[in-house]
Order: structure tokens, then C-alpha cells, then sequence
């Protein structure tokens, strides 16, 4: 049989006998093709199990016709552990259950695709946790981590995957479960298999004490030195083998996890945090051996290059500054993070205070910023967490490639092994940038190299020069991501050809047919084969026009002086879209579930497809004509971007800046300009050229509300617009924002008079705020009023100045640029005067510090700026004028707790820390924010009829829980599309903040009506 016979009886086959759903189109095989490595290789199939049964049924057939099983996790490994030609199986999806927790005993069963992160939140309650907190703990599973035999910021108090996994079920090649624990209780296979491996490990015991790296961080090769162990740390408190230690750190060649059991430790009540700022890099690494002496359970280095790097994003910036001793000062060359964890917080504050004195008696006073406060520790971690992605994100096609990633040396040599790296990086014209878990030696390093033009050959050579040094300082070459395709080769080398002579042994041993996961420690590939790189030499982008400007990712970079060439000139086909997408360097944070909003799609289905990751794939392979169907405006891309809400949690959450939303307003623009538009496309998109017409036509607004109050209708409408029956559309309101009786009631004064009046604000009214809920306008004009301001309504006749949002959104990027540019040309005058805008939808506003930003709309990057900086939500203002002691409202006790709900461009834009401030000014308000994501509506997204059911789950996965747990509470949400969803869901009407403060005014100008709270 040729191959693709032999694909499709795999694929008939596992649709006939197992619950598992298959995947063998080129894009879901595409997205399974690369981890967070440099290397990438389309499998063969994509196997996403709902059981076990599923899983053995997958593994007999694959058996049978002799193709390789490869398991993947989270698919986050650094060294192209989870890349190969195989059918690859996805545990995440379903295979992620706690079986047993027996806190008697202190263990936990899980199944190998449970989330890190997600396990310990479950045992958060018994005061356990699982301490090997790998920086990936959001989306790190725990059969991955056990493959890789992962280790974690804490492993010198708690030691490395292998010295926390106490059994392992394990199906083998033959299709049958072993249990691999104690070996004094293995029976059957397990017990042959240790006593084969126990036999090797005596005949070459002589070898493993002469070559075996005596450090705690050696993640290379098998465990053969079980049996007599070489661990700095031993693998087991009492000395006893435990021979499920034989398959951590296996990256799945030798059998597939079934069930993982693993050792509990208590969770410290009690932290503190001593950030040490360092003025040279060497002073970091030589401190280190003296830090650990303290006894502190994690020494963690940041370079300069990634305290530099987080402070360019919003995400970080202000987090990472609570680390320096003085922010205006020029960035510290290095810092170290060292904690004190356990359950005396006296003892743990006199262990920081000593940490004050030794840096001071190694002539360093004043170096120590000291963190009590819990909360700033977690937000400080949060961001060295995210290290190794928040190096990836240098633009240009230089990045910090992992292959000498996690070198170990003894503490003792730290400091000059890494000045040497450093003479190797500059030889090879680059350099490195470096955090380390100091503690243990363990440097992640990662040289910038183009991997495109000369980055092999000096990637060869590099490793060649590290290798040398990691012998001369008696180190491991692979200290914690393992080993898989840059590192395989290398094994040979650290511990010669006998040893490896015996992981061979043992590899056939377990899986006699190779089945699992071949050509991974055993028989590996060279790491410079550029047939297997992301970017091959064949790598070839298709030119595209843009919709938006992406220029400034089209640069090049100089990685000895960290500058970037001009926007445009990094010679991107497709003008800088292929080299923004192609910042996603498979990290997979995107793919979290914690607090923020990325990525809600993903929180919902669970599918590789529908998360920033997979879309950034799918992208990446139909510009490189890797898909079946070449270019842009492909059914393809559109399936994978179907469920993308715009959210743009990515563009301030993904490490590497990769903007999600904005690439899915330039797919739309480049699919509907070659497909064209449908009657619900033409219905949204041009809604505010003809919301005047309607408004001001006499019957027709009650006329289009009919539809709400007539199901039948509602059916017929939903056939011919796709426009879901199920849902209420907004209401016409009669008394429009846009009429005259605004202007008199509100006694609005003109432009220019506008200028010398006292406190002047010109306020913009949105098309949703000013058709639909005018009733917000109204309590807007009644704070600002309160408030002593002079406003000005902007308006113009016939119509209103709209930010072009729902042409955006529906491809008509022309019609876009034509209303956005209208609106600047009224805007920038006033700006230019130093007159504050201010608007209510976030969505509308925010455009003004985003998409019009890389439009192209007639002005210069200093005007965009001014504008963007004059613009205000009402919420941001009115706070702004209340810290600068310009705001005097009266207003009256708070009677509820306030539940506020962040819309995900306020999010995005760090704006809604302001909300939740002005509402704290209201006397003896409590203000609690609502920890969502995206409430799922998003525009019309929740109105289409083929996404009501997902749009609804959205707003099921914290947002409507959170608000019936509360029904005395008043619920705040700024955004429209918001509020529409929560009155849906929980038939609660939530308001905008301004309707908020205005039911608070002492003294009211307006009917009470109007702000009812139900």
C-alpha cells in the first residue's frame, strides 16, 4: 500500500472504532505541525481522543499499519519534542481529568492532558499544590511536562518532574497498560523492563559515574542512573527505584501515558520577594552561589534585554518597574528575583533582611527592592513567567533561537561560563539574551540568529563552542526542555557511545517496532537539517496589498546593537502582514484560561483551530502557499478565523504582540474583495449611513422594532440575513442623541464659543449610544453638566461623524477610511487646541488609539498621536479631572454593590482600571470587577445565527454566573454589544457607568425613569 492508502484506512478505521474525532485536511494537520521550536513537520494525521479507549483502539490500529504515535500535550516544547511524521494525538481536549486525590497519603491521579495550572487551582482549597511551576503553567500538561521532565523556578527546594512523579500507567507498544511505580511492587511487563534497565545500568556503572552530569538539572537521555543515582537532588527521598521515573523526561518514545500520579507538597501561606538590581551581568551570576546559601526557594535572573523589551509592552510595563529600584534611571544590567516561601512571615521578612546585608557586604547597599505585598510578588512572577516569549518579541527576522537554552553549570562557575558564551556570541556576531533559574546554574540563553539566511551554519558552530565550555565547567547540556531535535545529536557527546549505546537498548526494549515518537533521543535528526525548520530555504511569501499599514513589523534587526531597520525595509511580500504573523512563535499562552481575556474562542471549544496559535498558522501556511489552497482569501483561513470575536486580548496579552483582531479586520477586507459582500454584511456594515434615515422617518423605528415582539417575523428575517430569531435586536429609540431637543435641553453652546468657555468638552456621540440607548448621552451630559464642564454635542446635519467600526468589521475597508477620515478632519481642529474629546463605546473610541493609527488617513504619526492622546472615554476623563482635584460631584451613598464588567477593548487598551476608580468615588461604593473574558456577543458576532451557541458559551464561562450570584447588585458595562448579552442571559439590564453616576447625583436634572436598575 502507498501512503495515502494507508492514511485513509488509518483514518476509516479510527472513525469506525473509536469516539475520537480525526483530522486529516492539510490546515488542522498544519496546525499541529510545529511546537514552540524553530523546526516544523506536517503529520501524517491529528487524532483528538475522547477516552482511553479511544487512545488504545489509536495505538493497536497505528500498530498494525506501522505508523508512529507521537502525544502531545500542550504543545509548547523548545526543542521539536512534539514536530514529527506521525499520527499525532491531542490529550488536551479531553484527556485532561483529576481521577484520585488522597491528601492521607499526598498524592494526586491525573490524566496526562490536565493543565498545570488547572490542577493546582483544584487543590488550591486542601492547601496542597503541585510544585513544579513551570514558567508555561497556563497551557503546560502535565504528561508533558513528565515527558520532558520539566523542573520550574522552584526546583532547589522542590526538585524536577522526575523527583515529583510517584507512578505512571503507561500503555506500550503492544497496546496493553503497565503500571510503572515502586520496584518493589512491579509485577508483569514493568517488572521485566526494570530488571533489563537495572542490568544495562550495572554494566555501565563504571560510565555513568565518570560521565553522568552531577548536577540537578540533567534532563538528557533515560534515566538509566535510577538504579545508582548521579541526580545532585536523589530521585527518591527513602532510595528506593521507583521505575516510573524511567519514563519522565522519555518525551513519549517509549510508552504513552495513561494515568500520572504525583507527589503533593503544602502550599506556603507566607512569601517575600527581594528584586536585586544589578549594574553588571557578572555580578548577577557570581551573587548567585552566595544568595542560595540564605536558603531562599527561587533565585531567578532578567536580563536587560527583557526588563527592556517587557517595558515596550502595556501588558508589563508597569509591573516590571515595581522591580527597579528607580524606573527613571537607566535599565539595570540584570536583576534577580529571590523568594522566601513558607508559613512565618516574621522568619521569611528576617531572611529578606539578610538577603539587604549580604548584598551589601558584597559591596552592593541599596540593591535590594523588598516585596511583601502578595499581590505585586504574583504580578512580578506573572511577568518572568513570560520571559522566554517576551524575548520572542523582537521584530525583524533575528529571534533568540533555543538550542543551548538551558545549559547547567555548577553555581560556582556560573558567572564565567557565562562571560565566555558571551565571547562566543560576539565572535558569531550576535548575542545572547539570557534569564536564568540561578539557583540551579541553568541559564536560558538563546543567541539571535536569522534562521532564514546564516542561522544554521552558526548555530552548528555556536553549539559547538557551548559544548566545549558546558565539559570544561563539568555541566549538562540539556538542563530542563529536554532533549527532542536541536539537542538529540548531543546526547552521544555528554555521555559517549556506550551510554548511548544503552538508551538505544532500552528504547527497543520498551517499544521493539519504534512506535513511539521515533527519532527522539534515539536516532535523531542533526539540528541544523534545515528540511525540518519552520523556515526552510524553499520559504517563499505571497505579495499582498494591505488594508492597513504593517510596515513597522517589516523591519530587519542587528542583534549586537539591537537596532531595527526603517518600517518597510525588511523586504515582506506582503508588506509586513506575514512578518506580524509570523511573531507567534507557538508559545502558546494564548491558550490560558487564567484571568484576561485571551482567548475566549479557545476557553469555549478547545480546539487548536479556534486560538490565536492555530489562526497564526493557518495564516502563516496559506502566505506561504504551504495550504491546499495558496493566498489570503481562502476557505481555509476564513474556518479559522470563523470564531475570532476581535477581542483583542491577544494584542496586549500575547508575549509576542501578535494582534489577532486587527489581522482578522485585514483577512475579511482580502476575503470579501474577493467574494463580496451578503445582506447581512451590507445590513451591519453600512448601519450608520442609514440609521438617520430611520430615526427620522416617522413609523419606520416602530416598525423595525416589530420584529422583536414577533417571532414569526424574527424566523423569516433570520432566512434571508442569517441574523439569529433568538436574539432581540437593539431598540429604534424615538428620542434619538442626534435631535435638537438635545442641544436645548442641555443648553449646548457652538464650537467657538466652546473655546473660551470654562472647562470646555467636546463630546462625540457613537451610532449604538445615540440610535439605540440615547439614554446613556443624556446621563453623560448630566455629569459633565454636574460637573461644571462646557459641552459641545458634536453632530452634523443629515447624519452623524461615525468611527467606521461596522464597516471595518464587515471588509468594507474602503467605506472605513472614508468615515474614519471624516471624523479625524472635525477631530483633529479641536485636539490641536488642547480641547478634550470624549466619547461612551469603547469599541468606537479606541479605534481612534489603534486601527486609525495604520490606516492611512492623511496625517503624520505626531498628529495621530495628539489625537489619540486628546481622546477620552467618559470614564477616563472624568477621573483624569478627578485626580487633578477639577472634579466636584455631590453624590449620594451607594445602596448596591457595583459588579463592573470590562469591555475587551478596554481591556486591551488598559483602560479599565479608570472605570473602576471613578466608581469608587461614589460614597461607600463597593466596586467589584467581574474576572471575564469576552462576554461573547462582540459586535454582531452573538447576533449571527451560526454563532449564537458559541457567543452564548462565552458569556456562560464566568461573566452570566458571576451576575446571578449577585442579584441585588447593579451591573456596569460600558460596551453595548455587553449589555445587549448580559440582559439576555440574565435578563438583568446593566448600565453604563455614566447611568451610574448620574442615578448618584444629588441633584438631578432628568426623570429617575430612565436609570431604572432592573
Amino acid at each position: 500500500m502507498d501512503t495515502m492508502e494507508i492514511t485513509q484506512q488509518l483514518q476509516t478505521r479510527l472513525q469506525k472504532n473509536t469516539s475520537g474525532e480525526v483530522l486529516t485536511d492539510l490546515a488542522s494537520r498544519g496546525r499541529y505541525a510545529t511546537d514552540a521550536s524553530i523546526y516544523q513537520t506536517i503529520p501524517i494525521s491529528v487524532f483528538i481522543p475522547k477516552t482511553a479507549q479511544d487512545i488504545q483502539a489509536a495505538i493497536q490500529i497505528a500498530q498494525e499499519l506501522a505508523i508512529p504515535i507521537l502525544p502531545r500535550g500542550g504543545g509548547t516544547s523548545q526543542c521539536g519534542q512534539t514536530t514529527g511524521a506521525a499520527l499525532v494525538i491531542d490529550n488536551s481536549r479531553h484527556f485532561r481529568n483529576l481521577m484520585d486525590l488522597n491528601l492521607a497519603d499526598g498524592y494526586v491521579d491525573v490524566e496526562p492532558g490536565m493543565v498545570l495550572d488547572h490542577l493546582n487551582q483544584a487543590l488550591k482549597k486542601h492547601q496542597v499544590w503541585f510544585p513544579v511551576d513551570v514558567s508555561t503553567s497556563g497551557q503546560a500538561t502535565i504528561g508533558g511536562m513528565a515527558g520532558n521532565n520539566s523542573c520550574g523556578s522552584r526546583s532547589i527546594a522542590y526538585g524536577n518532574m522526575v523527583h515529583n512523579v510517584l507512578g505512571i500507567d503507561a500503555w506500550l507498544s503492544d497496546g496493553k497498560v503497565s503500571s510503572f511505580g515502586l520496584m518493589q511492587d512491579a509485577a508483569g511487563r514493568a517488572l521485566k523492563l526494570g530488571q533489563f534497565v537495572q542490568q544495562l545500568a550495572l554494566e555501565h556503572h563504571a560510565e555513568m559515574v565518570e560521565k553522568w552530569p552531577k548536577v540537578l538539572r540533567r534532563v538528557a537521555g533515560y534515566n538509566l542512573d535510577i538504579f545508582h543515582n548521579q541526580n545532585e537532588k536523589p530521585y527518591t527521598e527513602d532510595g528506593r527505584v521507583n521505575l516510573s521515573h524511567l519514563l519522565v523526561g522519555s518525551e513519549g518514545s517509549l510508552a504513552y501515558f495513561k494515568k500520572l500520579r504525583l507527589k503533593l507538597a503544602e502550599l506556603p501561606q507566607q512569601k517575600t520577594l527581594g528584586v536585586i538590581n544589578f549594574a553588571s551581568f557578572y555580578q548577577a551570576m557570581d551573587s548567585a552561589q552566595h544568595i542560595v546559601k540564605l536558603g531562599p526557594c527561587a533565585v531567578e535572573l532578567v536580563d536587560r534585554t527583557m526588563i527592556d523589551l517587557a517595558r515596550t509592552n502595556p501588558a508589563f510595563k508597569k509591573i516590571i518597574e515595581t522591580g527597579l529600584k528607580d524606573p527613571q534611571a537607566p535599565t539595570p544590567e540584570a536583576i534577580l528575583l529571590v523568594e522566601f516561601a513558607g508559613n512565618d512571615l516574621s522568619y521569611l521578612k528576617q531572611q529578606l533582611n539578610q538577603l539587604v546585608e549580604l548584598m551589601a557586604d558584597l559591596g552592593m547597599p541599596g540593591s535590594v527592592v523588598e516585596m511583601i505585598d502578595p499581590q505585586t510578588q504574583k504580578n512580578l512572577w506573572e511577568v518572568r513567567k513570560a520571559g522566554l516569549n517576551i524575548m520572542m518579541s523582537l521584530k525583524g527576522d533575528g529571534k533568540p533561537v533555543s538550542f543551548i537554552e538551558d545549559c547547567a553549570v555548577p553555581l560556582e562557575h556560573l558567572a564565567e561560563y557565562t562571560n565566555a558564551l558571551t565571547e562566543v556570541f560576539t565572535k558569531h556576531g550576535t548575542r545572547g539574551t539570557w534569564y536564568a533559574h540561578a539557583s540551579v546554574g541553568t541559564l536560558h540563553v538563546r543567541p539571535i540568529l536569522d534562521m532564514r539566511r546564516d542561522g544554521a551554519a552558526k548555530m552548528r558552530a555556536i553549539a559547538e563552542e557551548a559544548a566545549e565550555l558546558v565539559a570544561k565547567y563539568k555541566g549538562a547540556f540539556s538542563g530542563e526542555h529536554g532533549d527532542g531535535i536541536s539537542r538529540g545529536e548531543w546526547i552521544q557527546w555528554q555521555f559517549g557511545s556506550n551510554i548511548n549505546e544503552a538508551f538505544r537498548k532500552i528504547k527497543n526494549n520498551f517499544d521493539p517496532t519504534n512506535l513511539f515518537n521515533p527519532g527522539k533521543i534515539i536516532d535523531t535528526p542533526k539540528m541544523d537539517d534545515q528540511s525540518l525548520f519552520r523556515f526552510p530555504p524553499s520559504y517563499k511569501v505571497i505579495p499582498i496589498q494591505t488594508a492597513f499599514d504593517w510596515s513597522s513589523w517589516n523591519v530587519q534587526n542587528n542583534p549586537l546593537t539591537e537596532q531595527t531597520s526603517a518600517p518597510g525595509s525588511g523586504g515582506d511580500p506582503a508588506n509586513g502582514f506575514s512578518k506580524a504573523i509570523e511573531m507567534c512563535n507557538n508559545n502558546g499562552h494564548c491558550r490560558k484560561f487564567d484571568a484576561g481575556t485571551m482567548c475566549p474562542s479557545y476557553r469555549v471549544t478547545r480546539d487548536e483551530k479556534h486560538v490565536t496559535r492555530g489562526r497564526a498558522n493557518t495564516l502563516r501556511l496559506a502566505l506561504s502557499s504551504q495550504l491546499e489552497e495558496s493566498g489570503l482569501a481562502t476557505a481555509e483561513v476564513k474556518e479559522a478565523l470563523d470564531l475570532c470575536v476581535g477581542c483583542k486580548g491577544c494584542k496586549r496579552e500575547c508575549p509576542t504582540g501578535v494582534d489577532m483582531a486587527k489581522m482578522k479586520l485585514e483577512f475579511t477586507h482580502q476575503y470579501k474583495a474577493k467574494h463580496g459582500y451578503t445582506l447581512r454584511d451590507r445590513l451591519i456594515g453600512t448601519l450608520p449611513k442609514y440609521a438617520h434615515w430611520i430615526a427620522n422617518t416617522p413609523g419606520l423605528p416602530s416598525l423595525f422594532n416589530f420584529r422583536n415582539k414577533n417571532q414569526g417575523i424574527a424566523n423569516l428575517l433570520e432566512k434571508f440575513t442569517g441574523i439569529s430569531a433568538q436574539r432581540k435586536l437593539p431598540s429604534w429609540t424615538k428620542d434619538t442623541a442626534f435631535t435638537r431637543s438635545f442641544e436645548e435641553e442641555f443648553e449646548l453652546t457652538s464650537l467657538e464659543e466652546l473655546k473660551n468657555a470654562h472647562k470646555p468638552v467636546v463630546f462625540w456621540v457613537d451610532t449604538f449610544n445615540g440610535f439605540f440607548e440615547s439614554q446613556n448621552i443624556r446621563a453623560a451630559l448630566a455629569v459633565l453638566k454636574a460637573g461644571g464642564f462646557s459641552v459641545h454635542l458634536l453632530r452634523k446635519e443629515n447624519g452623524h461623524y461615525c468611527c467606521g467600526r461596522t464597516f471595518m468589521s464587515t471588509g468594507m475597508m474602503d467605506q472605513a477610511k472614508t468615515s474614519a477620515k471624516e471624523l479625524l478632519d472635525v477631530l483633529m481642529p479641536i485636539t490641536q487646541q488642547g480641547i478634550p474629546i470624549v466619547g461612551l463605546e469603547p469599541s468606537c473610541l479606541l479605534s481612534l488609539r489603534d486601527e486609525y493609527l495604520v490606516m492611512g488617513l492623511g496625517y503624520n504619526a505626531e498628529e495621530l498621536n495628539q489625537l489619540a492622546n486628546g481622546s477620552k472615554l467618559f470614564e477616563e476623563f472624568l477621573f483624569e479631572e478627578h485626580q487633578q482635584g477639577r472634579l466636584h460631584l455631590k453624590l449620594t451613598e451607594a445602596k448596591n454593590t457595583i459588579q463592573v464588567h470590562g469591555h475587551c477593548h478596554q481591556k486591551a487598551m488598559d483602560t479599565v482600571k479608570p472605570l473602576l476608580d471613578l466608581l469608587a468615588i461614589i460614597p461607600k461604593a463597593n466596586v467589584q470587577l467581574i474576572e471575564t473574558s469576552c462576554c461573547g456577543m462582540a459586535g454582531s458576532f452573538g447576533y449571527e445565527v451560526e454563532h449564537l451557541e458559541v457567543s452564548k458559551q462565552m458569556a456562560e464561562l464566568s461573566l452570566l454566573p458571576s451576575i446571578r450570584n449577585q442579584p441585588d447588585a447593579i451591573v456596569v458595562a460600558n460596551g453595548v454589544s455587553c449589555r445587549h448579552q448580559i440582559h439576555e442571559g440574565s435578563e438583568k439590564q446593566a448600565l453604563h457607568v455614566a447611568q451610574v453616576l448620574a442615578m448618584h447625583l444629588q441633584e438631578k436634572s432628568f426623570s429617575t425613569s430612565v436609570f431604572s436598575i432592573n
